[in-house]
């Protein structure tokens, strides 16, 4: 029988998370598992979960049982068709009466009976209405307030590139700092391909420990290892016929990346603990903030694998370097929360916007969107005021000259030519352009 649900566990004790990492995937379609509630919404919103599995207390100081309880309301409010069950390791009535009322679905007390676990959340996913199920986002390819490309030569060239090479299989190295949106973009391509309606499966490389990795990615057998006490589908299988894309790349240790190759180049997995050769069908798309190039000549990355992986490379360019997409961005989210939270803000005063244009954006676009989302919250009017936006008034970003449109040009055709090493073919490839409108354009910039 196929698994189904997917599964938020919100727990800060580690050695609970890897317990119910290898308890729950036997029983349910995908499981991800995160510390502490600082990125609940986060997750919420890009792993559509239906049921989540809520400690109540994330302060070691504190077991009142607050904090579980605030967001079981939060997490109602935000995402009403979400079940929530409370994890607590005191069994107290009173509290899991308050908990009920706050929308959440059942009480499960630590130590935890795995049967008692399994059936609770398993009542909890068929509770959740089919209709406004969570995954539906992921399946139809929804990612959030969408993909906005700006106005700038750049970003449109990047929307150009996305058209040609989404349909497709090819493998896409996507590159940017932190906050630039490279997990947007990896949807966005998701969405365009010809895989939307099979699942994307998001693996966070960075995150996995090294013993776990191996179990993680390509999942294991009973027995394999302690406390290996079912079958553990890992992700490549999970993504099997769909995407999987690879965030933080850069991260994983030298010596497990020859692991990563060998699966990338037979395109088959062999679970730890057995060796059948499981085939996988999969569109892969990798993310990084690192300079991959630097690292394979410190040699702290395979030569071999940044290949397999670069058949296609989009770098995303730095908020401060797309200044006139400040102020529609900002909007968007404006938009976006005012209805989330039911605010009445529906526009941004003058100096507000002359606050935001100024600001250094060193988080990039979601540094901007956190900002638009605590202002819409504390606002108290129906227009955003700069006393709302919790920015820090010397972080003034440091003007530079306005680049022409020309200089913008050759700017973008001498980083295509460096990244295809001198090669015109594939540079006019990745442009966009005819093999003689590059020549002509190399001998006009001096090239």
């Amino acid at each position: 029988m196929a698994k189904k649900g997917k599964i938020l566990v919100v727990d800060d004790n580690q050695g609970i998370r890897s317990a119910l990492n290898i308890l729950l995937p036997a029983h349910f379609a995908q499981v991800e598992l995160i510390p502490s509630p600082k990125t609940l919404v986060t997750t919420m919103e890009n792993f559509h979960p239906d049921v989540v599995l809520l400690d109540m207390n994330f302060n070691t100081d504190i077991n009142s049982g607050n904090e579980g309880l605030y967001w079981t309301r939060e997490i109602k409010k935000m995402f009403p068709s979400v079940q929530v069950a409370l994890f607590t390791a005191y069994a107290d009535i009173a509290l899991a009466v308050e908990g009920m009322k706050r929308g959440a679905f059942d009480f499960i007390v630590k130590p935890w009976d795995n049967e008692k676990l399994i059936s609770t959340l398993k009542a909890a996913y068929e509770a959740v209405p089919r209709e406004k199920s969570a995954t539906s986002g992921a399946a139809s390819g929804e990612t959030g307030a969408g993909m906005y490309w700006g106005t700038g030569q750049e970003m449109n060239h990047i929307l150009r590139t996305v058209g040609k090479i989404a349909p497709t299989d090819a493998t896409i190295l996507i590159t940017g700092e932190n906050g630039t949106g490279k997990d947007v973009l990896a949807r966005e391509i998701h969405s365009r391909s010809t895989r939307r309606n099979r699942d994307m499966v998001c693996v966070d490389a960075g995150a996995i420990t090294e013993t776990l990795f191996e179990s993680e990615l390509f999942g294991h057998v009973r027995g394999a290892f302690t406390d290996a006490h079912s079958d553990h589908v890992g992700k490549f299988e999970q993504a099997n016929g769909g995407t999987l894309f690879l965030d933080e790349i850069g991260n994983i240790p030298l010596h497990l990346q020859a692991k990563l190759l060998r699966v990338l180049q037979n395109r088959t997995v062999s679970r730890v603990g057995s060796e059948k050769q499981i085939p996988v069908d999969i569109r892969l798309i990798c993310a990084t903030n690192m300079d991959l190039e630097k690292m394979v000549d410190e040699g702290r990355f395979r030569e071999d694998l940044y290949y397999r992986i670069n058949t296609m490379h989009i770098a995303l360019p730095p908020l401060r370097e797309r200044p006139d997409d400040i102020l529609p961005l900002a909007e968007r989210f404006l938009a976006m929360y005012s209805e989330k939270y039911h605010r009445p803000v529906q526009s941004i005063a003058p100096e507000a916007a002359s606050l935001l244009q100024s600001h250094s954006w060193s988080g990039n676009i979601r540094e901007l969107q956190n900002t638009i989302e605590k202002a819409v919250i504390l606002s108290e009017g129906a227009v955003l005021t700069a006393g709302d936006l919790s920015l820090d008034r010397k972080q003034v970003q440091k003007s530079a000259p306005r680049q022409t449109l020309d200089e913008s040009e050759a700017r973008t055709i001498r980083e295509a030519m460096a990244r295809c090493k001198g090669n015109l073919t594939l540079v006019a490839r990745e442009l966009g352009i005819s093999r003689p409108t590059l020549y002509s354009k190399l001998k006009k910039y001096d090239i």
